[in-house]
């Protein structure tokens, strides 16, 4: 029941109470952005959700489109700026995607969507990630986020999965809150983006 009516009600009623009271500090973000970023506060980007169904993510954009003399993006460490920085350290970029759960296309708790480029480089295994829609925060993400490998996230994942809940969504949203607040687990080795994927042995 909880799985299939009860956790999209919540959602629901959750992300939009939260977008209403977050939304002053939505509306700062945007015009601090907006001036940080040559007028582009926002990111969005094509995602894959539940059953590995594609939709659009929307982000508070952290880097700028800075590119090198042959036109290609410059490497993200140098395109992040100090706003953005801020911006991402403190997990406020993720905030629209409260638009996102509104919608229906993402969970507040759930496995964290990622690149579509990643799709065909999944095990078998790995894959059950999309058996349940993409969250906000997810159980890879209050142990260990960026600071543990792909292999180690995506085992995370699929355990979330197997054991969603509404007492393992409330423990994984206090984690988070708890998380945020003490800034943990937000880079692997001082980077500031976790290292793409680039595919595990099939299972």
């Amino acid at each position: 029941m909880y799985r299939l009516f009860v956790k999209r009600l919540l959602d629901f009623i959750a992300a939009l109470l939260g977008f209403v009271v977050l939304l002053p500090l939505i509306l700062a973000l945007v015009i601090i952005l907006y001036f940080a970023n040559d007028g582009k506060p926002f990111f969005y980007q094509t995602r894959p959700g539940k059953d590995e169904k594609l939709f659009k993510i929307i982000k508070f954009k952290t880097m700028n489109d800075r590119r090198d003399a042959e036109g290609n993006l410059l490497p993200d460490m140098q395109r992040i700026t100090n706003v953005g920085r801020f911006v991402r350290k403190a997990s406020l970029d993720e905030l629209l995607q409260l638009i996102n759960v509104i919608k229906g296309d993402m969970s507040v708790v759930g496995p964290r969507p990622l690149l579509v480029e990643y799709l065909p480089l999944y095990n078998a295994e790995q894959a059950r990630r999309h058996q349940v829609k993409p969250g906000i925060t997810g159980w890879a993400q209050v142990n260990g986020r960026n600071a543990i490998s792909w292999e180690e996230k995506f085992a995370l994942d699929v355990w979330y999965v197997d054991n969603l809940s509404f007492a393992t969504d409330l423990k994984i949203l206090g984690l988070t809150i708890k998380k945020v607040f003490r800034q943990e687990g937000i880079s692997a080795s001082e980077k500031d983006t976790m290292q793409r994927f680039t595919g595990s042995p099939r299972a």
